[in-house]
């Protein structure tokens, strides 16, 4: 199913080129104005990439630097792709291609096929099963449907890293990669599988990246067409490129560095797919004059969440570990993530349902909730859980959106309607907006009450309820909107993929959960043998498993719930115990669960700060060295200034402290601030916290500025606000009472 696409009602565009950078944090602007040269982007979970990335595009498309027809940004799912466009496009640049790694390729490969190499592109299958199985057949190999699905998922392996069939057995061992059965047999059905499908006329999807790149490589005039057309390109989770991937994009660039990338290696999950955080580590070594921006500051989950995510990298071994980024939460302290226990599997269904049920019930949304978990094989329980409880759930990876057949037809008739609206007695009693299209589904099945229970009946419901959900807010944003603005929006929606929230609770795998978050996540089945796998036996393949549940800890927004069952079935022998993973993390697992062991593990990493390392390329705000350019440098861990600890929680930084260390507050300094504080806020209209946060007064009040620069340097203060507040805190601190001028103003 789809999942909620977290965004404002219809915001209207940016009216202003610079009105494209507010809100960014210093170093998303960095991203966005760095608009020349190789930039490498390096950022963590919940740092607002993708935010990020499309303010980059859009203030170059605005400004003028940039083409929106001579940009490619590319990204590994159509979801992913999807959002982008939705986001482009509600920041006023249109145009731009936002595409997978496949989409683009298949769109040059199918424009460029007959210049190439004459007549049609040969068909593209959907599915490869069939001919694997029928592969299989002419070699005489029996499989399973099991051993079926492994063999294609070796071949796609082969195909990503070009791997030809003769090569096969040596590229297994020099990866060390553990082959589903004898290589010898797997080499000869990928042969005849490649055999089958030119006896066939058809392509697979890794295909369509191998003839892209066999057409650039051998057609000059061809390549040089394309790098033509695309001059700047933006690649999203750059971590997950395989070395097919790679290669195309090194054609597409040429000669040129024009290039963004974005990734973070922490989050690499795919390598059985042949994807590998080394292009993505060793881009500076490939672009030395690269600028490198790292996002740090997590506006994603809380504190406490972040805490747990820290924790867990802060235990990893291996190359990604050396780069990981110590994430620094931006949100207000919530809930400690809760550890469940449960005897066996049903019963932690049955657990994380009632649960679920008395979130439900306190008004948290079903579409904010989402059950993960290691393999699809655990979805069934938990299915079988949420039904019983009359829980409406839905499962992701069923088809978009907008392909759902109640989708297409319920748009048809909403576009009928709007055509024809004025000779449809259905709807003479329709007032508005929203009650015309209640009106229209109403014919298609919409109902003002769900279906009972859950299964085909409820998802069509579901999909219906959010157009009618999506045209209620669609006309509080636009008050005076017609039914044909709304299909014209549903239009513009459809082309870019930018789905409305379908409500239900979100069951998915933790590789499917990727670039999706909730404001409750429940982590199930966390014990050894599922996390990690049972067949995860290599320090390579343990470190992947921690990163996959790293993926799924940083999922949550506010709550997390962790649990795990001592048996598979009731009655079973309870010889499960908890994920190694969780050991000086959980509450009574020993080992180093205090504040060091879920921030810096111990060790001091310099490249868990946040920062910019400028390259020799210049920027679209400034030119390197010229006047008024600020030269950045790497930010150095901050320090607690009495204990001397690494700080990477957001108060502690704004204190410059520990929480528990001692506080040397003035209060009446504090209490004065505050008094001050109030009739900002009153005078300005916004809350108090907008005009200072609670910790940046007690931060001021423990160092009692004299000077601006004093004042400046305290975390939560910056230049605006210097400029707009720091005489009167200056005044404050130095003793002087402002309460008469207040009165008078």
């Amino acid at each position: 199913m789809t999942a909620a696409t977290p965004s404002p009602l219809f915001p209207r565009a940016p009216d202003s080129t610079d009105a494209v950078l507010e809100g960014l944090d210093p170093e998303q602007r960095e991203v966005a104005t760095t608009l020349r040269g190789p930039v490498c982007v390096l950022a963590g979970a919940g740092t607002g990439k993708t935010r990020a990335i499309t303010h980059r595009i859009a203030y170059g498309v605005r400004a003028g630097i940039l083409q929106p027809s001579s940009v490619l940004a590319v990204t590994f799912t159509n979801r992913a792709a999807g959002e982008m466009r939705g986001r482009l496009r509600q920041l006023g640049a249109q145009g731009v291609q936002a595409r997978t790694f496949h989409s683009a390729a298949l769109r040059q490969l199918q424009y460029f096929w007959p210049k190439a190499i004459g007549g049609a592109l040969p068909r593209l299958v959907d599915r490869k099963f069939p001919l694997v199985a029928d592969a299989a057949a002419s070699c005489g190999l029996r499989l399973d449907r099991g051993e079926l699905r492994d063999a294609t998922a070796e071949i796609e392996w082969c195909k990503v890293t070009q791997t030809v069939p003769a090569d096969y057995a040596l590229a297994v061992v020099k990866a060390g990669r553990d082959a589903p059965r004898d290589p010898a047999e797997l080499a000869q059905l990928y042969a005849a599988y490649e055999n089958l499908k030119r006896e066939r006329g058809v392509i697979d999807f890794e295909d369509v990246l191998l003839l892209t790149v066999a057409v650039l490589q051998d057609r000059r005039d061809i390549a040089d067409q394309v790098r033509a057309q695309y001059q700047h390109f933006v690649v999203d989770e750059y971590q997950d490129v395989s070395p097919l991937q790679q290669r195309l994009l090194e054609l597409w660039l040429g000669d040129r560095d024009d290039l963004c990338v974005v990734g973070d290696a922490s989050q690499t999950i795919y390598s059985f797919t042949g994807a590998t955080p080394d292009h993505l580590l060793d881009f500076r070594t490939r672009h030395p004059g690269a600028t490198v921006v790292k996002l740090v500051r997590d506006y994603r989950s809380t504190p406490q969440v972040v805490h747990l995510a820290n924790g867990l990298l802060a235990q990893a071994s291996g190359r990604a570990a050396d780069h990981r980024l110590e994430l620094i939460s931006q949100r207000a302290p919530g809930p400690e993530p809760v550890y469940s226990e449960y005897a066996d599997e049903p019963e932690e269904a049955e657990g994380a349902a009632r649960r679920i049920g008395d979130l439900l019930a306190a008004g948290v949304p079903a579409a904010e909730i989402a059950v993960l978990f290691r393999t699809n094989a655990q979805s069934e329980t938990y299915e079988q859980a949420l039904a019983d409880a009359g829980i409406p759930y839905q499962l992701r990876g069923a088809e978009r959106f907008f392909d759902r057949p109640e989708v297409r037809k319920a748009t048809a008739s909403l576009r009928a309607a709007a055509r024809f609206g004025g000779n449809d007695t259905a709807l003479d009693d329709a007032v508005d907006l929203p009650s015309q299209v209640r009106a229209v589904l109403s014919g298609e099945g919409w109902t003002s009450a769900p279906p009972a229970g859950s299964g085909a009946v409820r998802e069509r419901w579901e999909s219906l309820a959010a157009l009618v959900h999506l045209a209620r807010d669609f006309t509080a944003a636009r008050p005076d909107a017609t039914l044909a603005d709304l299909v014209a929006e549903l239009d513009e929606r459809m082309n870019a993929q930018h789905a409305p929230t379908v409500q239900g609770v979100t069951l998915a795998s933790l590789h499917s959960a990727k670039g999706l978050e909730w404001d409750v996540v429940f982590l199930v089945g966390v014990a050894e043998g599922m996390m990690p796998i049972t067949y995860a036996r290599t320090d390579e393949q343990i470190e992947e498993e921690r990163r996959l549940l790293y993926v799924g800890v940083t999922r949550a927004r506010e709550r997390l719930h962790v649990s795990w069952a001592l048996a598979r079935s009731p009655g079973g022998r309870p010889s499960r115990r908890p994920s190694r993973f969780l050991a000086g993390l959980r509450p009574g697992s020993g080992g180093a669960a205090g504040r060091s062991a879920g921030r810096t593990g111990g060790v001091d990493r310099p490249d868990g700060s946040g920062g910019v390392e400028r390259g020799t390329h210049r920027t679209a705000a400034g030119r390197a060295g010229a006047p008024g350019a600020v030269a950045r440098r790497q930010r150095t861990p901050a320090r607690c200034r009495i204990c001397g600890r690494t700080l990477t929680d957001g108060g502690e930084l704004k204190l410059l402290r520990c929480d528990d260390c001692p506080s040397d507050m003035d209060e009446g300094l504090y209490e004065r601030l505050r008094s001050w504080r109030e009739v900002q806020a009153k005078r300005t209209g916004q809350p108090a916290f907008c005009v200072f946060t609670d910790k940046t007064l007690v931060a001021i009040a423990e160092t009692a500025p004299e000077e601006p620069g004093d004042l400046a340097r305290i975390p939560g203060v910056g230049q605006r606000k210097l400029n707009r507040y720091g005489t009167d805190v200056l005044a404050i601190c130095a003793g002087q009472d402002l309460s008469e001028e207040e009165g008078e103003g």
